[in-house]
């Protein structure tokens, strides 16, 4: 377990990060405003059990490794910007409901709501620059292992946390907005196109 000053210190930072506007929170808003915070917080289990093998991944250094080697990240990068940008096109493209019909048609289903956070959350450079430079900074090297997976624990819990605030975020909006989802899909392709653009020109964590 952590030392008390450090988990005062540790908490507020990384809640901060969690909270952060990226595309898998990008994509908890969407899905609030489409199915609901239930669906939204279940399709982002996803990301969390992508996150955990990233987490351990970190613990046994092989994070720093991806976060210094320049073909990895960058394989990773390219393949998570062509399917920001790929779902972005999608979304921009759906057609408005017409009278009288309904808009179940503009929504994704369970199974490709989940997939979307686990593909996007395998390509997120945020979560490895987390597990692979600040984790390290809060790791107590005598008890290495122990501290690292409460270190895991907590980012989950409060990533959780994030993401029902995102979710209910997306919930209230399209609840001033029931008619006009398909504006909001396009803007939530829009932030894809842009997250996506982003991550083909970010620099490799540790790089100048």
């Amino acid at each position: 377990m952590l030392p008390m000053i450090d988990l005062l210190v540790f908490l507020p930072a990384c809640f901060v990060l969690n909270l952060a506007f990226g595309p898998n929170n990008l994509l908890a808003l969407t899905h609030g405003a489409q199915h609901g915070v239930a669906f939204a917080v279940s399709a982002s289990a996803a990301r969390l059990a992508v996150f955990v093998p990233m987490i351990a991944a970190s613990a046994l250094g092989l994070g720093v490794l991806l976060s210094a080697s320049a073909f990895l990240f960058g394989a990773i990068k390219i393949v998570g910007a062509v399917y920001l940008i790929w779902m972005g096109i999608k979304l921009l493209r759906t057609r408005p409901a017409r009278a009288g019909v309904g808009t179940e048609y503009l929504k994704p289903s369970f199974r490709q709501a989940f997939r979307r956070e686990a593909l996007i959350a395998v390509s997120n450079p945020k979560a490895i620059l987390i597990f692979a430079a600040f984790f390290p900074q809060f790791v107590d090297t005598t008890a290495y292992w122990q501290s690292y997976a409460s270190l895991g624990a907590i980012f989950i819990a409060l990533e959780t946390c994030a993401i029902t605030v995102y979710a209910l975020a997306g919930r209230f909006a399209a609840a001033f907005a029931s008619t006009r989802l398909h504006w909001f899909q396009r803007i939530s392709g829009g932030g894809m196109i842009a997250f996506g653009v982003l991550l083909l020109f970010s620099r490799q964590p540790g790089r100048a």
